[in-house]
């Protein structure tokens, strides 16, 4: 599992985040999301840490905590949600404007 950590200031570093999380067990990988049109940071990153038990002790002391002039948001990554085809009937599934 991964860690989501949001309201990051737009000038940190993976390495900045490694330092960080690593005081609560190993930095497996990190993560920052780059915007496909502006190529900027996105604003938020994913971490993910050896074991459960750094990941909680991450979450507990650094949700709400003041970090680079930002209060951050940390807690569980959720599951990336499945996005359907971005062509094709836009939701007009079941339904129609033909009469007959």
């Amino acid at each position: 599992m991964a860690i989501y950590v949001g309201n990051l200031s737009y000038e940190v570093t993976q390495d900045d985040l490694t330092q960080t999380f690593s005081t609560y067990g190993t930095v497996r990988r990190v993560q920052l999301p780059m915007d496909r049109e502006t190529g900027r940071f996105r604003g938020f990153a994913f971490v993910e840490m050896g074991s459960e038990t750094e990941e909680t002790a991450a979450i507990e002391a650094l949700d709400g905590a003041e970090w680079m002039g930002r209060n951050l948001r940390v807690n569980k990554a959720k599951p990336r949600e499945e996005r359907g085809s971005s062509g094709g009937d836009w939701g007009n599934k079941g339904s129609s404007s033909r009469r007959y």
